[in-house]
């Protein structure tokens, strides 16, 4: 087997994360806005809801793809397009520490929710919705609906035996000649 050379290998061309270090933060110019993350849409599109009070269809550049993961609920730095005024390009994602301080700054709207959802796992437990015990505990189901339907124009199932007889001394005998 050759021996190590020991300059590195995959890891070290991949280079070090520079998310952790202070970056300065990049205010708007001319032909920018910042939004919100409304939805993710795939094939690096997203619906972002801008804070000129328009929902616009974004597209994140190239050098963002794969490399800087925009999440629902992030801010971000879009630039407009003169010619579609409904489209958008992601040119930065803001990390919540950052759109704090814009916040505090008066540049972003005092009403929206930064979530610091960077690093966190999500919890099993909140899947979006909510099992409920309705209708197992109650001693009447007349009246209870079920559904959409009331629990009265339900029919109830038919009783089954889990066991099989072959005999033929059985009560359920079918009478071929009152077919």
């Amino acid at each position: 087997m050759p021996k190590n050379k020991g300059k590195g290998g995959k890891n070290r061309r991949r280079g070090k994360n520079e998310s952790e270090q202070k970056r300065e933060i990049a205010l708007k110019e001319n032909g920018q806005e910042y939004g919100q993350v409304v939805r993710m849409l795939g094939n690096g599109r997203l619906e972002a809801f801008c804070f000129d009070g328009k929902k616009r269809l974004a597209h994140i550049r190239g050098k963002m793809r794969k490399r800087v993961w925009v999440n629902q609920g992030d801010i971000v730095l879009l630039g407009l397009r003169e010619y579609q005024d409904d489209k958008a390009d992601v040119l930065l994602k803001y990390h919540p520490d950052e759109a704090r301080i814009l916040q505090k700054r008066g540049l972003l709207p005092k009403d929206i929710i930064v979530e610091d959802n960077e690093g966190e796992q999500k919890n099993d437990d909140d899947l979006g919705f909510e099992f409920t015990d309705r209708g197992l505990d109650s001693e009447s189901s007349g009246d209870m609906e079920v559904g959409s339907q009331p629990a009265a124009r339900l029919r109830a199932l038919p009783a089954y035996s889990d066991s099989f007889s072959d005999s033929d001394d059985s009560d359920d005998s079918v009478d071929l000649d009152k077919l």
